[in-house]
């Protein structure tokens, strides 16, 4: 595995991972929901994981994404 100089570093920021975390949280909450059969707890989750894509989003505006002045790459 080759790292060229103009690779975007993946995702691997703090506004990638957050957003991550929130939308994996958002689907594991609305598959218990739906398994429970609870149509409420489901249209939350959805929105949830709204919520999280726009906190991801939000936060690579205000410069914690790859390419972002607040981000720092680290070595893998």
């Amino acid at each position: 595995m080759s790292n060229h100089i103009g690779d975007p570093g993946h995702g691997h920021s703090p506004a990638a991972w957050t957003a991550v975390v929130i939308m994996l949280v958002a689907v594991a909450i609305g598959t218990l929901f739906f398994f429970m059969d609870i149509p409420a707890g489901v249209w939350a989750s959805a929105g949830l994981l709204i919520v999280g894509l726009l906190v991801g989003w939000g936060m690579a505006k205000a410069g914690y994404g790859v390419n972002g002045p607040k981000y720092s790459p680290k070595e893998h």
